[in-house]
C-alpha cells in the first residue's frame, strides 16, 4: 500500500466535500409525496394532572386534519428502556410507563401533551395555540435529594417515593471500605456537583414517517446514531410493528454526541400516524423544543472519599452520588451513574477497595441520559479533583502522589470488574510533562501576577473504558440488547468494494476511516472501497455508533469480513495459478506465489468470483460478499494525562485558559488527523461544561436556560490552541486492529484539568479555597473569592 493511504495515514476525509459544500442529505431535507406536518402541544408546566384537553375548536382550523391526545396510544406500548439495573438489596429498578403522548398527567416542562397534524407547519402550530388545556398544578419536584425526602411529592403516582435505585458497587467492598476509611492516615473528603448539560447537536432532531398501504410497510425516516436499535425498540415494544415490516433510515446526521442514540416519543408518533393517516408525516424540531425534548445529560451530585496511608499510597475510595434520571427513563439513562460510572472509580490507580453508592431520582426535569463520555466523565470529574484536593492537605507535589499511585503491570484487575488489558501511565505523564513546559510555568506564572492576575496550573490522569462489551457480560449487568457489531463486505467483478456497516456516522468521519483499513489489508486504493450505513433495508443488524466504538468493534467486524474475502479469493487465485493455496501472498493488491514471480492481480481474481469460466466450482461457489459480526471478550481502555494553564482576574473573577496540553493512548491509530479533530472537538465540549454551561431549573420545574440568550455555549475565543499527542499508544491486546477509541477522551479528561488550573491559581493568590463547582462562570468564581477571604 502507498505510504499516503491506509492505517496510519492522515487521509482526508471524503464526507468534507458534501458537508462544506451544503450538498449533504440529512432528514430535514427528506421530503415525500404528501406529507403533512405535525407541532407537538408541550407542557408549559412541570408537573400537573391533565384534567381536560379540548380540541373542537383546533380541529375545524384551516388544514387540520387530525389531533391526537395520549388516549390515542393507551394500548401502545410505553417507550423502552435499554438497560434495566438491580440494585444492592437485589430489588430491580422502578421503571413507570413512558407514554408516547401525556396520560393523565404532565411531568416536566416540554412533555407532549397533544400532537397536531396539519397540511402545513404553520397550520399545525396556529391549531395548537387553539387547545383549550385544564391543567391542575401540581407541585413540583426539582431537588434529588428533597425528592428523596418522607411526603415528598410523587412524580409518579404509581411508585411508592421518587427512588428509581439504589445501587451499591462493589457491595461486598462497603464494610472493608469502611473500616480502611475509618483507620486511614490520612481522609480527603470533596462534595462536587456534576452540572447538568443540553446536548445540543448541531442538527437539531427530526423525524418522517411513512406507510405504504399496499405492502404494510413502515418506514422511519430520523435523525439517530443506531437505526437498527430504533427499528427493534420501536417496532417490538412501542408499536408492535414486525421488523421486517419496518425500516428505519438515517441519512447524514449532523452531530448526536449521544443524544441521537435513543428511542423517542416523536419518532414513534410520526411512524404510528402515517400509518393512521394514510399518508407521510413530518415533524422537525426547533431549537426551542429541543432544549425542552431532547435528553439532557450529567446531573449528578457526588460525596467522594479518598483514603491514604502513612506513606501517601491509596488504599480505599468511597462515594455516595444523586442521579438525576428526570421524569422518565430514557434508554440507557440507568447504566450511565451505574456501570459506566461506578466501573472507572478505580481510574489509573492501584487502589486496592473501591466502593461506589448511587441513588437514582425521578424528578420534574427533562429525562437525562449518555452524552460524550457517559459515566466516565462524572468518575473522572470526581476522582481527580479528589487526588488534586489530597495532594494540597498533605503538601505534596500533585503530579508525584499520582504517579506513587500508578497501576504499571498489564493486565490488570481492578477492584470495581474491569481488567485493564494494556496501558503506561508514566509514559502519558512523561510525554504531558515534555510537551507543556511545566518547566517555564513559573516565569509565566510571574509575569501574570505583574498585571495583577492569578496563574494557575492543573493536571489530570485518566482511563475510559470504550466499545462495551461482551455480550453476555453486560446482559447480566442489565443491558436488554447485545452490544455486537456487524459488517457486509460486498466485491464487484471490476474489484470495488461496498462494505456495509451497522455502525452509523454523525461527524466521526467513517467514510474515510473504514476504507482506510480494508485497503491497507488488501492493498489496493481507498477511492476503491464505499462505505453504506444508516438503513436497516440493507444493511446488517448492528447497534449503532456510541461510547468510542465504532473503529474498535464496527472496524474489527470488518476486518473479520474482509479477512473472509481474503480466504476466498486466495483459493480463486491459487487456482488460477495452478499453485498450493498455502503459497499464496497477498500484497499490494497482488496475489503472489512464494518464491515466484507468479501473480495475478485483485481485479482479475474478483472477475473470476463473478465470471467462472476457470473457476473451481466443485469447491468454491461463485461471488465474492462475507459477512462478520464481532463480539468483543472485553472493553478497551484508552487513557490520558491532561495540562491546562488558565489565567485568573479576580478583580472579575474571569477564567481564561491559556495552554491545554494532551497526551492520549488510544492504541494503534488509523487516521492521526481525524483522531486530531476528535480529540479537540471532545476539549470542546468539556472545556464548555467547565466554564460556561448549565442547565438549570428554578424551583418550579421551569427551565432557565431553554435558549442561547441563557444557556452559554462555548465559542472559539473561549479555546486556546491545543496541543494534542497521541503518539505513544499501547496497542488493545484483544481487538485485531489493536485500537481503543478516542472520540470521548477529551470530554473525559478536561473538565477536572480545568477545575484544577481554577483551584491552583486562585490558592496562588493566597486565598484558600478548595473547591469550586462548575461552571466556574465569573460571577461564581468572583463570589468563591470573595467567600474565601
Amino acid at each position: 500500500m502507498p505510504k499516503d493511504g491506509g492505517i496510519g495515514a492522515s487521509s482526508k476525509r471524503r464526507e468534507d466535500a458534501r458537508f462544506l459544500t451544503g450538498i449533504g442529505n440529512y432528514t430535514d431535507d427528506i421530503n415525500l409525496h404528501g406529507q403533512a406536518y405535525v407541532h407537538f402541544l408541550r407542557s408549559d408546566v412541570a408537573h400537573g394532572k391533565i384534567n381536560g384537553i379540548d380540541t373542537s375548536t383546533a380541529e375545524s382550523m384551516p388544514g387540520v386534519i387530525r389531533i391526537f391526545t395520549g388516549k390515542d396510544f393507551e394500548t401502545a406500548g410505553s417507550i423502552p428502556c435499554g438497560w434495566q439495573v438491580t440494585d444492592r438489596f437485589g430489588e430491580v429498578m422502578k421503571e413507570p410507563r413512558h407514554p408516547i403522548l401525556a396520560e393523565g398527567k404532565v411531568r416536566h416542562v416540554g412533555d407532549p401533551i397533544a400532537a397536531i397534524v396539519a397540511e402545513t407547519r404553520e397550520q399545525a402550530r396556529d391549531a395548537a395555540e387553539a387547545i383549550e388545556l385544564d391543567i391542575e398544578d401540581l407541585p413540583a419536584v426539582i431537588d434529588m435529594k428533597a425528592a428523596l425526602e418522607d411526603g415528598s411529592t410523587k412524580v409518579h403516582d404509581d411508585l411508592s417515593d421518587n427512588l428509581c435505585f439504589d445501587w451499591g458497587f462493589v457491595e461486598e467492598n462497603k464494610q472493608a471500605v469502611d473500616d480502611a476509611i475509618k483507620s486511614a492516615a490520612h481522609v480527603t473528603t470533596l462534595e462536587l456537583v456534576n452540572n447538568r448539560l443540553v446536548p445540543n447537536a448541531m442538527e437539531p432532531r427530526v423525524a418522517v414517517g411513512d406507510f405504504n398501504r399496499g405492502t404494510g410497510e413502515h418506514t422511519l425516516y430520523t435523525t439517530s446514531q443506531n437505526p437498527h436499535v430504533i427499528r427493534l425498540l420501536m417496532g417490538a415494544f412501542v408499536l408492535n410493528i414486525p421488523e421486517h415490516k419496518l425500516r428505519v433510515v438515517a441519512p447524514d446526521v449532523g452531530g448526536g454526541f449521544g443524544s441521537k442514540i435513543y428511542h423517542y416519543a416523536e419518532e414513534a408518533f410520526c411512524t404510528y400516524a402515517a400509518r393512521e393517516l394514510n399518508r407521510p408525516v413530518k415533524w422537525t424540531c426547533t431549537r426551542s423544543e429541543a432544549f425542552l425534548s431532547d435528553a439532557q445529560a450529567r446531573d449528578h451530585v457526588t460525596k467522594i472519599e479518598l483514603a491514604l496511608d502513612a506513606d501517601n499510597n491509596f488504599t480505599a475510595v468511597r462515594t455516595e452520588t444523586y442521579a438525576n434520571m428526570g421524569a422518565y427513563l430514557s434508554t440507557f439513562a440507568p447504566s450511565i451513574p451505574t456501570w459506566l460510572h461506578g466501573t472507572l472509580m478505580a481510574g489509573n490507580y492501584k487502589t486496592p477497595l473501591v466502593y461506589v453508592n448511587v441513588k437514582a431520582v425521578f424528578t420534574n426535569t427533562v429525562p437525562v441520559d449518555a452524552y460524550r463520555g457517559a459515566g466516565r466523565p462524572e468518575a473522572t470529574y470526581q476522582l481527580e479533583r479528589v487526588i488534586d484536593k489530597a495532594a494540597r492537605e498533605l503538601g505534596v507535589d500533585p503530579i508525584a502522589l499520582r504517579r506513587q499511585n500508578f497501576i504499571t503491570e498489564f493486565p490488570y484487575a481492578t477492584p470495581v470488574a474491569v481488567e485493564y488489558d494494556s496501558g503506561d501511565f508514566n509514559r502519558l505523564m512523561d510525554k504531558l510533562e515534555a510537551n507543556a513546559d511545566f518547566d517555564g510555568f513559573a516565569a509565566r506564572r510571574a509575569e501574570n501576577e505583574k498585571t495583577g492576575k492569578l496563574r494557575g496550573l492543573g493536571i489530570n490522569c485518566f482511563i475510559e473504558a470504550c466499545g462495551i462489551a461482551p455480550s453476555h457480560l453486560v446482559g447480566q449487568l442489565g443491558a436488554r440488547a447485545g452490544l455486537y457489531e456487524s459488517a457486509t463486505v460486498r466485491v464487484n467483478a471490476t474489484g470495488g468494494i461496498t462494505v456495509m456497516t451497522g455502525s452509523h456516522s454523525h461527524g466521526q468521519g467513517h467514510e474515510t476511516v473504514f476504507p482506510q483499513v480494508v485497503a491497507d489489508m488488501i492493498g489496493i486504493d481507498e477511492s476503491m472501497i464505499e462505505i453504506e450505513h444508516g438503513d436497516t433495508a440493507n444493511t446488517p443488524m448492528g447497534m449503532g455508533t456510541y461510547g468510542s466504538r465504532s473503529i474498535a468493534v464496527g472496524g474489527s467486524a470488518m476486518v473479520r469480513a474482509t479477512e473472509k474475502i481474503i480466504n476466498k479469493a486466495r483459493k480463486i487465485a491459487a487456482h488460477l495459478m495452478e499453485a498450493a493455496e498455502a503459497d499464496i501472498e497477498l500484497k499490494d493488491g497482488q496475489f503472489t506465489v512464494a518464491g515466484t514471480d507468479k501473480s495475478v492481480a485483485w481485479g482479475d481474481v474478483t472477475l473470476a468470483a463473478y465470471v467462472p469460466h476457470n473457476y473451481p466450482l466443485e469447491d468454491i461457489e461463485p461471488g465474492l460478499e462475507e459477512t462478520a459480526f464481532y463480539d468483543p471478550n472485553n472493553f478497551t481502555y484508552p487513557a490520558g494525562a491532561y495540562a491546562c494553564e488558565v489565567e485568573v482576574d479576580p478583580e472579575t473573577g474571569r477564567v481564561t485558559i491559556e495552554r491545554f496540553t494532551t497526551a492520549d493512548d488510544f492504541g494503534n491509530v488509523v487516521n492521526p488527523m481525524i483522531v486530531d479533530g476528535q480529540v479537540h472537538g471532545g476539549l470542546a465540549q468539556g472545556i464548555g461544561q467547565a466554564l460556561l454551561e448549565n442547565c438549570s431549573y428554578d424551583e418550579n420545574g421551569q427551565l432557565l436556560s431553554a435558549s442561547y440568550m441563557d444557556y452559554a455555549m462555548p465559542r472559539a475565543d473561549d479555546m486556546p490552541f491545543f496541543t494534542v499527542d497521541h503518539s505513544n499508544g499501547t496497542p488493545c491486546a484483544h481487538n485485531p486492529l489493536g485500537v481503543k477509541g478516542c472520540g470521548e477522551a477529551g470530554a473525559i479528561g478536561s473538565c477536572p484539568t480545568v477545575i484544577n488550573a481554577v483551584v491552583d491559581a486562585v490558592q496562588s493568590g493566597g486565598i484558600n479555597l478548595d473547591h469550586i463547582d462548575m461552571p466556574v462562570t465569573p460571577g461564581r468564581v468572583w463570589q468563591a473569592i470573595q467567600s474565601a477571604k
